[in-house]
């Protein structure tokens, strides 16, 4: 569940975020007319997040039980591609986001009407989908119930409203210190995503390696132990793992957390002005 808030938060800030930044600028534009756009393209976003999550909830429900094991692992893999992918391109782009926002709503409110609310629904549906398929994946791995969607939806509902906060001005937050911190931990939770993926392919027979087991420490943690589902809910942890999920832990644990912290303590280069670029000779 913990695993879970996290991932709601974090994703949900970022949209709720993009739609505060929207309409803000729309609102100091004096452009309120293009507001509905914005939230109509929101809506559709939303409402194609949550097909998404239902779809593959209910929609292998009927397959076998090889055919279950093989999606939800090749899923599980995908789920942690993106949202690795999303975690150091927030660390490159965070900063920039507002300006690159602005400039993209101020070409599609000259080009179309309507193109507003393509800007709102590309960004806020690339947040949702990532979203619906991690935390699929990362529910599907704990087992937990409903509780994993409960903290979830706990966590998108904090996002909305520390946006919200923002949006009035009551709230500032330190986006570069708060992405930093929880993209860390994603990566914690994602790894365990990813072992939990490689054993569902396992299961399924398209990966090897399922009867030899890295450790087996059942009989000191139990399963049913509240620190052993602490554990499982928010680094995945089970008492036995095979050597192949164990290694794939590992390895993206290490690799990915090296190259994050390196890109997070190396300060990005400021955006280059349209005049140094002229005074540089630069086109």
């Amino acid at each position: 569940m913990i695993g879970n808030y996290l991932i709601g938060l974090r994703e949900g800030l970022e949209s709720a975020l993009i739609v505060s930044i929207l309409v803000a600028y729309l609102v100091r534009t004096q452009r309120r007319y293009l507001l509905n756009r914005v939230w109509i393209g929101v809506g559709l976003a939303v409402g194609l997040s949550i097909a998404v999550g239902t779809v593959l909830t209910f929609g292998t429900s009927t397959l076998t039980f090889q055919a279950q094991e093989t999606i939800g692992g090749t899923l599980s893999l995908v789920a942690v591609g993106l949202v690795t992918w999303m975690i150091f391109w927030m660390a490159n782009n965070a900063r920039h986001l507002k300006g690159e926002l602005h400039a993209k709503l101020d070409k599609a409110a000259d080009a179309d009407f309507w193109a507003v609310g393509l800007v709102a629904f590309l960004a806020v549906a690339r947040e949702g989908l990532e979203t619906a398929l991690f935390i699929w994946a990362a529910a599907r791995s704990t087992g937990q119930g409903s509780a994993p969607l409960f903290g979830a939806l706990l966590g998108i509902a904090t996002a909305v409203a520390l946006g919200w906060l923002v949006y009035k001005g009551a709230l500032r937050l330190n986006l570069a210190t708060f992405f930093k911190w929880t993209g860390a931990a994603l990566i914690i939770v994602a790894a365990g995503v990813l072992a939990y993926g490689i054993h569902d392919l396992q299961e399924a027979g398209v990966l090897p390696g399922l009867d030899v087991l890295a450790f087996d420490v059942s009989e000191t943690i139990p399963p049913s132990a509240w620190y052993a589902v602490l554990l499982k809910s928010t680094i995945n942890f089970t008492p036995a793992m095979t050597v192949l999920s164990a290694v794939g832990w590992l390895v993206y644990v290490s690799v990915v957390m090296t190259l994050f912290v390196r890109k997070v303590r190396t300060p990005s280069p400021p955006p280059v002005k349209a005049a140094d670029r002229e005074q540089a000779g630069v086109a």
